[in-house]
């Protein structure tokens, strides 16, 4: 999204920034959850008002002085946040008063010398509260009284957060990027993977799994390409999953799997494929989206020759549902070839939106009927009249056929791999859709 004003939403924690920025983005983007410190990572989510679009980053709760190492990456990110936006918010309990947090925070949004606003927020009414005009002492502007929960005062402060921007360009918002979600199980790498693609610390990489708990959009120029990276809550088994800020997790790892156009399914070299990492590559198939498979803390392994295709050709046979996935095998520690993951994610992307003509599929699929006739059933034989590719994203074929109940899922899946064969397709999943021909009447 080139060109959009961006927006830093910051504050202590548990001072409802998460709820604010909900009623901002008109959607529940950021978890919310009564317990502070939810928010680790900066998110990044677009928002409009008035006719123009914006980013809005949520960032952590920021703790001064904290002693706790989880705290002060937070408060990195934060800070990180401050320096990237054109516009920060400041948001503070109106319930509680100004607190010694509140005084140490806008001490350094003053040296930031960006524009800020006083959002006072969690108060009852928002006409005329003395509440917020305690927060003239913190000297950094006029105290705007909202309630998030309520949506009170939130359409007044965004009149005001419009009227900061500048004059809206040409190619404001263009749709550029080729959407990339980082999956996976927890602690796989997904983090690190990302900030060594940035070359810098845009997510909290932690030892600790489960640290990411938000799906969180990077933006990334690559060799002239615009990408957008989704780094994402590891995804657990359900059985372990409870309810609370972790379950949230596992449900925005899949909505971001399902807005992307490649899923990249993270394994871990050392531990192999797991049982886990079946059900997640079944998910990213069910999705309909590109996939490219990276093997991550490949220098963590002892190697030989043979070792990169055994242990390709062992991943493929596990992760059946994605057979057709390139496998790459990368070090987000040591950056070893992880380029290659941007280079595969944009071949897998063109798969997933290649159309072929219709006269040289129904060739393709001509010559693998003479190849391999259809198994007899019953004294009955298959028959395809006709093919043509009816959608990209996933390439779907529909083939007009005597007995769609006809078609084993043998002879289905020598089908895909003679239409793979022909037009390539790596990378990318193929629907095959037969049905039954019309009689003509």
């Amino acid at each position: 999204m080139k060109n959009l004003p961006v927006v830093a939403i910051v504050g202590r924690p548990n001072v409802g920034k998460s709820t604010f920025i909900n009623r901002l983005v008109g959607s529940r983007e950021a978890i919310v959850f009564d317990q502070p410190g939810v928010t680790r990572d900066r998110l990044y989510l677009r928002s409009d008002w008035n006719g123009r679009d914006f980013i809005v980053i949520d960032t952590g709760g920021i703790v001064p002085g904290s002693d706790e190492e989880l705290l002060k990456s937070v408060e990195k990110q934060a800070l990180a946040a401050m320096e990237e936006a054109d516009l920060i918010i400041f948001v503070t309990d109106g319930s509680v008063g100004v607190t010694p947090v509140d005084e140490d925070i806008a001490n350094r949004l003053r040296t930031t010398k960006k524009p800020v606003l006083i959002a006072v927020n969690k108060l009852d009414k928002v006409e005329d509260d003395p509440k917020a005009f305690e927060f003239y002492e913190l000297g950094i502007g006029e105290p705007h009284p909202i309630s998030s929960m309520h949506g009170h005062g939130v359409g007044d402060l965004l009149d005001v957060i419009v009227k900061t921007f500048p004059p809206k360009t040409e190619d404001e918002g263009t749709e550029t990027e080729l959407k990339i979600a980082f999956v996976g199980r927890p602690n796989v790498g997904k983090s690190s993977l990302t900030n060594a693609l940035l070359g810098e610390e845009r997510m909290i990489v932690s030892e600790v799994s489960g640290t990411t708990r938000d799906a969180i959009d990077t933006h990334l120029t690559w060799e002239g390409r615009e990408f957008l990276l989704v780094d994402t809550a590891g995804i657990r088994r359900k059985s372990k999953v409870g309810f609370g800020v972790e379950g949230f997790s596992v449900v925005r790892s899949l909505k971001a799997l399902d807005r992307a156009d490649v899923a990249v399914i993270l394994i871990d070299a050392v531990d192999g494929v797991t049982e886990q990492d079946q059900r997640i590559a079944g998910m990213a198939e069910d999705s309909g989206k590109a996939v490219v498979i990276a093997v991550n803390k490949w220098d963590l392994l002892p190697k030989d020759t043979h070792t990169m295709a055994t242990y390709r050709k062992q991943v493929l046979d596990d992760l059946y549902y994605v057979r057709w996935a390139p496998v790459i095998f990368v070090s987000a520690k040591t950056g070893q070839r992880i380029t290659q993951v941007l280079e595969s994610a944009v071949q897998a992307a063109e798969s997933n939106a290649r159309r072929v003509t219709t006269g040289v599929l129904n060739e393709v699929i001509t010559e693998a009927l003479a190849l391999t006739p259809p198994p007899s059933v019953k004294g009955r034989r298959l028959r395809i009249y006709y093919s043509a590719q009816i959608r990209t994203n996933p390439p779907t074929i529909a083939m007009s056929c005597n007995e769609p109940e006809l078609v084993s899922d043998h002879y289905r899946r020598y089908l895909e791999n003679k239409i793979r064969e022909a037009f390539g397709f790596e990378g990318t999943p193929i629907r095959l859709l037969f049905r039954p021909r019309r009689e003509r009447g």
